[in-house]
């Protein structure tokens, strides 16, 4: 490792809460190919035991940093070039820690076009300037009588010259921005107004129409809220500073003049200060608050990307109700619902529209029709899409189900989020060719029950929408953060090479679409794979990508029982030599605990496998292949309240958290409009991040607050002290919705949530 990557090593440690050589090794493994979740889980003695978190943040901070370093290098190449390069400068430059900080070194030796003070110096006026500078006590404008020529006519010509010279110097002065800066992020006021004649039409950015708040405490949601104001015309955006300082002097001028050392009293002092308050005013305070939106847009994306890849891991590792016959519902009310039936592998079998809902109203040819399709294909779990129609379908299927005899299916209320968007594409189109787009969306829900994370995967991330203003954000680093947030998701489950479908296998470490579809493409041809081993037999799989990939592809029932665990293959002499040490054959040995619990990991550390290693191939064989997801968990929701209207303060609910965001968690609690438990409702406790409490696909008790019908706003409470007179809901006897475990129940106390309402639920995407 060069001297350079040492240097960046040694501040990504301190970043992650590493040691320097436990960053080097992974920055070695990184760059030679590997991922982030084969090193996680298969390099631990490398990288000491650096998690997947940490890994991230590790990769992400060494391409910035390289970035940087390379444009260091650029800017010491470029002034080295022109010649005015410093021992005192390139000290600064080598000191920079930041792109900005660099920028600001570079400024005064950029090329730029022509500027007022480079035409000031072409007609002469820079001596005046200097002048001006060294002689405090002598009065500028008699100076600039020496300076009266064809092409300044006058000494007015000649000092608003010399000030532009000054003006520019100041500008480029990277000491000044600095301070400047520093004072604002910490001073300045992010001001919001509506534009004139846009209340009506701008009405949903209502909240901002006069509002200000500290720059350094603008919560990144709002800041979004605003700037998409501002981007629509409907808000102006102002940063201020000093607006409350009476003085005739602004303490940011203050600052300019003392750039220029101009506290004395001479002549020239008082004219440097009005040029230090015209410097402020005209050019730095404009520059300097392009800098902090920018700087207020960077950090508001970084939450907002944050919150995103928080809850779509959540969604994509919600419990799956496993392999068995499914029925999906799409919902619809004019064009009817659609029906696709799937086995346990998630085949499609049959597929239908009915029409119960208007204008035909046939609910008994409805009804028929899914009786008949449950009792054809053996149903076990109907799975009815939460857009349009959901609860109206939901009913339907309710009255059906209560007249069946027992075996009865359990219906579930599933998230539609992406599923159109997957109907539509080339993905879906060339699986099933021959099916009608919303037939396909049908398909989707009920695959999404049996295995949300199989299905999800084939759905680009960003369309899933469980984001806050995500079409607002950086689309590059939006989607480069959610596909590692698959990436990981997938390798921490682990994928059936035998089933798992080519966009599946294309998120597994090392491998990528084309060689997840040559995989697919071999086993059609030759049917299932019977080892890992025979993976490589498909064509561009070699054996760094098999080393990559190995670990996280499972198959059951094949010729090599460690192939159903995580154990990579390259350890298996180590699985083997503890197998012996049990004295039993490995079949019966992988998931008995008792057979493997009194051996001592150290007795089977060698030279290339570690404790970390060995501990790890031991509690795969205790649980081999085991699931990190959830068990299967459903909701209830309340009977007779499918409606906002039909909501009152104080009822007790049951319901679904469908997206946390940094103001709060949204939960669907039955009535086709998603209620808001603001962060303040979240507990008693003081709770900073929503995601402390809750997280996407959790099943909630919440008490509602307010109810606005008009606005469709609920405001939800989880907060403990519950009127234990409020009417409490009678819940239906079937579970309703798919979700993960219930969490441990959070405090509650009672409250209102007032203006909250009005600054979070219009934020809701």
């Amino acid at each position: 490792m060069s001297a350079l990557d040492t240097r960046i090593a040694a501040q990504i440690a301190t970043e992650v809460a590493a040691r320097p050589e436990q960053v080097r090794t992974a920055v070695e493994l990184l760059d030679g190919g590997a991922t982030v979740p084969f090193i996680a889980r298969y390099r631990k003695e490398v990288t000491g035991g650096l998690d997947d978190t940490q890994l991230r943040l590790l990769a992400e901070r060494l391409t910035y940093l390289r970035e940087l370093e390379s444009r260091r290098a650029a800017i010491l190449k470029s002034i080295d070039e022109q010649g005015k390069l410093t021992s005192p400068l390139t000290a600064s430059i080598m000191g920079a820690a930041t792109k900005a900080e660099l920028e600001d070194l570079y400024l005064p030796f950029k090329p730029k076009r022509r500027t007022k003070a480079e035409i000031a110096r072409e007609r002469g006026l820079g001596p005046l300037a200097e002048a001006i500078l060294a002689n405090r006590a002598a009065e500028p404008v008699l100076l600039a009588e020496g300076y009266i020529t064809e092409e300044v006519p006058g000494t007015k010509e000649a000092l608003e010259g010399a000030r532009d010279i000054v003006i520019e110097g100041l500008s480029e002065n990277a000491t000044l921005l600095g301070r400047l800066r520093s004072y604002m992020r910490d001073k300045a006021v992010l001001s919001a107004k509506v534009l004139k004649g846009k209340e009506e039409a701008g009405a949903k950015f209502s909240d901002y129409f006069a509002h200000s708040e500290r720059w350094n405490k603008v919560a990144g949601h709002r800041a979004l809220a605003m700037m998409r104001g501002r981007d629509e015309n409907f808000l102006g955006l102002e940063i201020e500073v000093d607006a409350d300082v009476t003085d005739a002097v602004k303490p940011v001028e203050r600052f300019v003049a003392v750039a220029l050392n101009a506290q004395g009293n001479g002549a020239g002092d008082k004219w440097l200060r009005e040029v230090a308050g015209w410097a402020w005013r005209t050019r730095l305070r404009v520059t300097l608050s392009i800098d902090l939106m920018v700087e207020l847009r960077e950090r508001a994306e970084v939450e907002a990307i944050a919150v995103f890849a928080r809850n779509l891991k959540d969604l994509l590792l919600a419990a799956p109700a496993g392999a068995h016959a499914t029925m999906g519902l799409d919902p619809g009310i004019r064009t009817g619902v659609k029906v696709a039936v799937i086995d346990a592998t998630g085949k499609v079998l049959d597929t239908e529209t009915i029409y119960p809902f208007q204008p035909r109203n046939d609910v008994m040819g409805a009804q028929a029709a899914i009786q008949a399709l449950i009792k054809k294909h053996g149903v076990q779990l109907i799975a009815i899409g939460n857009g349009t129609g959901s609860r109206e379908t939901e009913k339907l299927v309710a009255d059906l189900i209560e007249r069946l005899p027992a075996p009865k299916p359990t219906k579930v209320i599933v998230s539609e989020a992406g599923a159109s968007v997957y109907s539509a594409s080339a993905l879906a189109a060339a699986e099933f060719p021959n099916l009608d787009v919303s037939l396909r969306g049908a398909v989707s829900i009920a695959r999404r029950l049996q295995d949300p994370l199989a299905e999800l995967v084939k759905i680009e991330p960003k369309a899933i929408g469980v984001g806050q203003y995500q079409h607002d954000l950086d689309q590059y680093r939006l989607g480069r953060s959610l596909d590692a947030v698959v990436e990981d998701a997938v390798n921490a489950v682990g994928v059936d090479l035998n089933t798992a479908s080519a966009p599946l296998l294309a998120r597994v470490s090392g491998l990528g679409p084309s060689v997840a579809e040559a995989i697919v493409t071999h086993r059609d041809a030759n049917g299932p794979f019977r080892s890992r081993k025979a993976l490589l037999e498909v064509p561009r799989l070699g054996q760094r990508t098999f080393e990559q990939s190995a670990g996280f592809l499972r198959i059951t029932g094949g010729t090599e029982p460690l192939d159903a665990s995580s154990v990579h293959p390259e350890a298996y002499g180590v699985a083997r030599k503890i197998v012996v040490a049990c004295g039993r054959d490995l079949r019966t040995i992988m998931g008995d605990k008792s057979a493997l619990s009194g051996l001592d990991p150290k007795s089977f550390v060698d030279d290339r496998f570690g404790l970390p290693t060995v501990r790890d191939i031991l509690a795969e064989l205790e649980k081999p292949g085991r699931d990190p997801r959830p068990a299967f968990k459903t909701a209830t929701f309340a009977e007779g309240v499918d409606d906002i209207k039909h909501l009152r303060p104080g009822m007790v609910l049951e319901g679904t958290v469908t997206n946390v965001a940094a103001f709060g968690a949204f939960v669907d609690i039955g009535v086709h409009q998603d209620g808001l438990v603001h962060v303040s409702q979240l507990a008693d406790n003081f709770v900073k991040d929503p995601h402390e409490v809750v997280k996407a696909g959790d099943v909630v008790k919440v008490r509602v607050v307010e109810v606005d019908v008009p606005r469709k706003r609920i405001g939800l409470t989880m907060r403990k002290e519950i009127d234990t007179d409020a009417p409490r809901e009678r819940p239906r006897e079937k579970p309703m919705r798919a979700n993960q475990r219930l969490p441990q129940e959070a405090p509650r106390s009672t409250g209102s949530l007032g203006d909250m309402l009005n600054d979070a639920m219009r934020n809701k995407k």
